[in-house]
């Protein structure tokens, strides 16, 4: 039988810093504001002048992850692309990254899950490699959030949350039991969809409609999120997704050595944080720096974690997150 581990991780943020005071310029808020509501003091977006986009952001990240692992493009069997923000509507951003690559006519997979994005995408990739299906599978989180938000007072709810950003890594077949993915668990409850979502451009109400009606007070084409609802499910979601992994694997919140939530809302991670009495060593938020960049924020925490020193082998590593959808999961690993 085969098992799956995380040989090689990476991630890139665009060099632009976006503080909270700069948002003043725009936008009616304040530094204390902000960071009341989300811990939030800084952000990157891309510099339009500068190529970024999501794809490329999404290369740079790979190009690091493939090196650590210590493997070159052609070594990749798979690629799995998590993200809300492609460079175009269609095709998806997988094979953008296969062609700034130049890999081999590997097979390229888009995942649309949001803020659980890469911990769907880490499971997909699990199950390829335990079927003996592929070896070593690049699984991608990445965001450009920056060239679709409201920059106004109206949109400042939201607009003050994101970032952009993209991390990779790299997962490889391993004959190892008891090391690399231990488990997974995914979950989703579509009943809250509108809650947090973003209504158009969409087959229910296409380009051609929103062109005839050239409506500037429009804003279905912009995100929203009913803060507060989404807060109060993500702490119960949050909770029971890790209840649900360490009990998969007979083991108890002591056991946790880190700790890598979405990064979402540092009071929601503050909130985690308390209830399973974790330390502040055995839990790495860096949304103070980043701001929420959805399907990349659990990839861009851990691969930081990592380099940082704080995952050491043989630590339990849990990795949780929950958004639009409502979509939520974990996956457990052991280092």
């Amino acid at each position: 039988m085969y098992y799956s581990k995380i040989t090689g991780l990476g991630f890139y943020v665009p060099e632009n810093i976006v503080t909270n005071n700069d948002l003043k310029e725009f936008i009616e808020t304040s530094d204390e504001w902000i960071q009341e509501r989300t811990g939030i003091e800084e952000r990157r977006w891309i510099d339009p002048k500068k190529d970024d986009n999501t794809s490329v952001m999404a290369a740079k990240a790979s190009k690091i992850a493939i090196e650590r692992a210590g493997l070159t493009k052609d070594d990749i069997d798979f690629i799995i692309f998590a993200t809300l923000s492609p460079d175009m509507y269609f095709p998806g951003g997988g094979v953008r990254v296969q062609d700034i690559l130049d890999m081999p006519t590997i097979g390229a997979l888009d995942v649309r899950n949001q803020c659980s994005g890469f911990i769907y995408s880490l499971s997909v990739a699990d199950q390829f490699i335990k079927t003996g299906m592929y070896k070593n599978i690049l699984v991608i989180g990445s965001e450009n959030h920056s060239g679709g938000l409201e920059r106004s007072t109206r949109g400042r709810n939201i607009t003050v949350i994101f970032g952009d950003g993209a991390g990779a890594a790299v997962l490889s077949r391993s004959e190892e039991n008891g090391k690399g993915i231990l488990s997974s668990h995914l979950h989703s409850e579509g009943k809250y969809a509108r809650e947090l979502m973003l209504d158009g451009p969409s087959t229910g109400r296409w380009v051609p409609e929103i062109l005839k009606e050239n409506d500037p007070e429009d804003i279905s084409y912009f995100p929203y999120m009913n803060g507060q609802f989404v807060f109060k499910h993500a702490v119960v979601r949050f909770s029971e997704a890790i209840i649900e992994g360490l009990k998969a694997n007979n083991l108890k919140k002591e056991d946790i050595d880190m700790l890598i939530p979405h990064q979402a809302n540092l009071r929601i991670s503050q909130f985690i944080q308390k209830k399973f009495e974790l330390s502040n060593e055995k839990v790495h938020n860096n949304i103070m720096k980043y701001g929420n960049t959805t399907a990349a924020s659990v990839i861009i925490a851990l691969t930081e974690a990592w380099e940082q020193g704080k995952i050491k082998d043989n630590d339990l590593v849990v990795l949780a997150a929950f958004g639009s959808g409502f979509t939520w999961g974990s996956v457990v690993i052991r280092w």
